[in-house]
């Protein structure tokens, strides 16, 4: 096996990208690529301290900058990118959440308007502790600490969406995009749909952790030295982003209201049963039904995202999207040594 090529990026702070689509690639990449990246969080690195609210430091729309996008040469539509995380790395020692007015799954917002008024803008800056891998909670209200374990993951991860469309950086859909679901850790093939030629993949919003359904609207932001391989499967098409692990295979669904992102993923999991696995349509529907997990990715943004995922050892033994994520951890545990 030949040794692959290795790019390392390293944006500028105007260098980023705060939309999927309508933006011209950094780099040419070949499938088969190891992008080694560092990704601004969410605020674009202007929340720094508890005095640093959002609405003072940040500028809407800029928010939730991209690294990307990339071109892979080779990439059509209905054509499948596969990005393999070989590492998450908080870039940091530290990482900040907030909650935002008008803002969250537990206030009033811009859709669902109400007379009570917005949640005031709280900082909470989490103290990331790399050797012993706990982020540190400090209350703002009282004494109470808490150390939780760090989970990082990415919020962000898509390509240009379809149909001559442009979409906010915050906004999850077909394409990908902030999913914001914790099962984008290291160690997991995310696979994109093609929509363009180049299918120009863009990735950021990195997370020390967060919890199912990002309640407040923000996890704990942070910025990240991230390295994917990037592979590309002809001829393959993934109509919604999905993510295999070691463990499980994950589909994924972005939509108003939460039932129809909940209605999507399963869907595409009973369909990939179909497609990959040997099930006809009404088997894989009464199995996912029986086996299924579904935790929810975020609850907050322009569009939710839920999450159906199935365990492996529960599926015929049947490779699945040509076994490139073995492949890819293979490659993977080489970069490691």
């Amino acid at each position: 096996m030949s040794d692959p090529r290795i790019l390392t990026v390293r944006p500028e702070p105007g260098e980023y990208a705060w939309t999927f689509g309508g933006v011209p690639p950094v780099a040419r990449i070949a499938p088969g690529t190891v992008l080694d990246l560092y990704t601004e969080d969410c605020f674009a690195g202007r929340v720094r301290s508890e005095k640093d609210l959002v609405s003072e430091v940040c500028e809407f729309p800029f928010l939730n900058p991209q690294t990307g996008p990339f071109h892979i040469e080779g990439a059509e539509p209905g054509d499948t990118v596969a990005v393999h995380f070989v590492s998450i790395e908080p870039a940091r020692d530290w990482a900040a959440s907030t909650t935002v007015p008008l803002f969250g799954a537990l206030t009033s917002t811009h859709t669902t308007a109400t007379l009570q008024p917005p949640l005031p803008e709280t900082v909470w800056i989490w103290q990331l502790d790399l050797a012993r891998r706990t982020a540190l909670f400090r209350a703002r209200e009282s004494d109470i600490e808490a150390e939780l374990p760090l989970d990082p993951m990415h919020g962000t991860v898509g390509v240009a969406p379809a149909n001559l469309e442009v979409r906010s950086a915050l906004v999850p859909d077909a394409h990908g995009g902030n999913m914001d679901t914790p099962e984008m850790r290291a160690g997991v093939t995310c696979y994109l749909g093609v929509n363009v030629e180049g299918a120009l993949l863009s990735l950021g919003d990195g997370h020390a952790r967060q919890g199912e359904g990002e309640t407040c609207g923000v996890a704990v932001e942070c910025a990240m030295h991230t390295t994917v391989i990037v592979e590309l499967l002809k001829g393959v098409a993934t109509p919604w982003p999905r993510l295999e692990s070691d463990t499980h295979i994950i589909s994924t669904g972005s939509a108003r209201p939460l039932e129809d992102a909940f209605r999507i993923s399963q869907l595409d999991l009973v369909r990939w049963l179909v497609r990959d696995y040997g099930f006809g349509e009404l088997d894989a529907y009464q199995f996912a039904t029986q086996a299924a997990e579904s935790p929810l990715a975020n609850v907050c943004d322009t569009n939710y995202t839920c999450v159906a995922k199935l365990r492996k050892e529960w599926l015929p033994p049947r490779e699945t999207h040509r076994g490139l994520h073995a492949q890819l951890r293979e490659t993977a545990t080489l970069l490691r040594r």
